[in-house]
């Protein structure tokens, strides 16, 4: 997905300001951010806006079919997750899907926890480093059990497997001709090349 970082700061720029949950809130309830759409990850402020065919496309295709799988309320959108306690205070995910264990009434007063989900989805597209690195350690932290990657330019599926003392036990790559199930539903796969369109 386009990503921005708002404001912009260089990587290792000495004087970058990182932004807690807090700060972000405040800004929200101030209108600093209104009508846009954005995350908070490691204490940037990430921009979510903007998304060109062929992600737009993954991401219609995706939804179909989790909620085929898992039914449609149990499916959230880009919505919050709530991560790991030491993560907390400077991040605030808002993966592209995650599939909820249960639904509970609770949820109207907070968000949901990773290790809440069945599987976290992100469709990625310039943001490949941050999903496969950053996200992908906060979501171990969080005890997601399953955490995709769906690689727009490349068609290709990034699963992660196992969350064990902060990383992701088994890694693996598929391609368009493979088959693809979430571990929480193996009876239910679908070919790769289905889920990014076109030609397959």
């Amino acid at each position: 997905m386009p990503a921005a970082v708002l404001p912009l700061a260089l990587e290792n720029e000495p004087g970058r300001k990182r932004f807690t949950r807090g700060e972000v809130y405040r800004m929200l309830e101030a209108g600093l951010f209104e009508g846009r759409r954005f995350e908070l990850i490691d204490g940037e402020v990430v921009d979510k806006m903007g998304q060109n065919p062929p992600h737009a496309g993954a991401i219609r295709r995706i939804k179909i079919w989790l909620s085929n799988v898992f039914g449609l309320d149990r499916v959230q959108g880009q919505l919050p997750l709530d991560v790991a306690p030491p993560d907390r205070e400077l991040n605030e995910p808002e993966p592209d899907f995650f599939v909820l264990a249960e639904l509970k009434p609770e949820y109207d007063r907070r968000h949901p926890r990773g290790d809440e989900t069945l599987l976290v989805v992100e469709v990625s597209d310039t943001s490949l480093r941050r999903d496969t690195r950053t996200k992908r350690d906060l979501y171990t932290r969080a005890g997601v059990p399953e955490y995709w990657v769906a690689n727009v330019p490349s068609r290709k599926l990034i699963v992660h497997r196992e969350p064990i003392a902060g990383y992701y036990r088994q890694v693996s790559t598929y391609s368009e001709g493979d088959l693809v199930s979430a571990a929480s539903a193996p009876e239910m796969s679908i070919l790769v090349a289905k889920l990014f369109g076109g030609e397959y």
